[in-house]
């Protein structure tokens, strides 16, 4: 419990600075729909100008670009991008930051076993995710509620979302993962980016590209279509249960890496 409760502590401020920006984001994006609303029809047929696979990786459906359901849809892409780099960076320090700050002699000879220790900091991290979550969902819906110009499903709004969560809870099970194969991980920031933007690309081509469904499972962006969400009210099962099947397998083989590696302080 300790632990847990110093992990908080020190990921307190971080944790308020990334969901202060995803809010400011949703923020500034938002704001500008009840101008887009009122030229509804110059605007949809200035996005239909742009070529087909742009659209797609904008994650643009003219079909309810005007609806403020389409039209978050479109700017959500990017605030999940947002998101899962504080996930990933979170995952990959939340592991080796011991070595890095040179407190790894000190925290393993406490008597705690190295699985209390990775469950305490994955529940911390964890929390910090669900917290993040939790403010930006509540003032992202009074910010929905604020520029509508008509009623919206909240049901829906609620699914998209959650869907951040997900994408979130995917990036972190990566990055801790990722972390526990280095010994001496002086940064995390070149990997935690070099991850997300390298499977935000990959989910932009193959958006851009031809529908493959086999080739979704490259990207987690890519599991969660806003579109077919609005049009179901469902998520797509498949690419749900392979999101849960990664973190389940990330976290399973952190534990087990973890319990054995050697880790040593940086010089």
């Amino acid at each position: 419990m300790n632990i847990y409760l110093h992990e908080l502590r020190s990921l307190r401020k971080s944790t308020m600075i990334w969901t202060v920006a995803l809010i400011a984001l949703a923020a500034m994006y938002l704001s500008i729909y009840p101008s887009m609303a009122k030229d509804a029809e110059d605007f949809k047929k200035l996005l239909g100008g742009y070529p087909a696979p742009v659209r797609a990786a904008l994650g643009i459906n003219l079909d309810y670009i005007t609806s403020i359901l389409g039209f978050y849809s479109m700017i959500f892409s990017f605030i999940t991008l947002c998101g899962a780099i504080q996930a990933m960076n979170l995952g990959v320090s939340i592991l080796s930051k011991e070595s890095r700050e040179r407190t790894a002699d000190f925290l393993l000879v406490k008597p705690v076993s190295r699985t209390t220790i990775v469950s305490a900091k994955l529940l911390a991290a964890f929390t910090m995710i669900l917290v993040t979550n939790i403010i930006f969902y509540a003032f992202s819906s009074i910010l929905a509620n604020t520029v509508k110009t008509a009623d919206f499903s909240s049901k829906l709004f609620f699914m998209i979302n959650l869907t951040l969560f997900f994408i979130q809870l995917i990036f972190l099970a990566l990055g801790v993962v990722v972390s526990v194969f280095f010994n001496n991980l002086k940064s995390v920031l070149p990997i935690s980016l070099g991850v997300v933007f390298g499977t935000y690309i990959i989910g932009a081509l193959l958006a851009a590209g031809k529908n493959d469904d086999a080739a979704r499972f490259l990207s987690p962006f890519r599991y969660f279509d806003i579109t077919y969400i609005i049009k179901n009210s469902s998520y797509e099962t498949t690419y749900l249960i392979t999101g849960a099947v990664i973190v389940i397998a990330s976290v399973i083989i952190s534990y087990i890496i973890y319990n054995k590696k050697d880790i040593h302080a940086v010089n």
